[in-house]
């Protein structure tokens, strides 16, 4: 990455992480107004928005479309259970796979946050044109910051025998 000439690299106003920090707790803050009067925190309304886009899933999806681990999403989605917004049941072929799915009531709730969108476009006073391309660019840095342990391993030789399980491998 180049660097401008005479630049304080290490200027807290340099830092793209701090940018990034910033306008994540704005934008965070003002999602807390928005989701109020719905009774949802902002990573409620995450998971909310990838079921009501995608319909019952397991909780090992949900947390791949949200980029959380089940530590971080289970208590999220037993409060969402507990409000009624959701259903948690576990698989009858393995009881280890637990599917999600709106109830109802979460169902309903979908057409209360239909303007939520307009209103942040709105508060960021950006054209959706600018809104697109920076979600665009914000994804970009998500998938190489996310990719850069990947790149780090090694390729696996084809010709080495994969350990099974009686290597100690877990099961995936």
């Amino acid at each position: 990455m180049a660097h401008e000439a005479g630049a304080d690299r290490l200027a807290l106003d340099n830092q793209l992480c701090f940018s990034l920090y910033t306008a994540s707790r704005a934008l965070t803050g003002f999602y807390r107004e928005l989701l109020e009067d719905l009774g949802l925190t902002y990573p409620q309304y995450l998971v909310m928005l990838v079921l009501w886009e995608r319909g019952p899933l397991t909780v090992k999806e949900l947390g791949s479309a949200l980029h959380l681990d089940s530590g971080t999403l289970s208590p999220l989605l037993r409060r969402l259970q507990g409000a009624g917004l959701i259903t948690r049941e576990r698989a009858d072929e393995d009881e280890r796979i637990v599917r999600v799915a709106p109830t109802e009531d979460g169902a309903r709730l979908r057409e209360r946050a239909h303007s939520i969108p307009d209103s942040l476009l709105c508060a960021t006073e950006l054209s959706t044109e600018r809104a697109r391309a920076l979600r665009e660019s914000l994804d970009a840095v998500t998938r190489a910051v996310e990719g850069r342990d990947e790149r780090a391993r090694p390729a696996q030789d084809t010709n080495t025998p994969d350990p099974g399980p009686a290597e100690g491998r877990e099961r995936q």
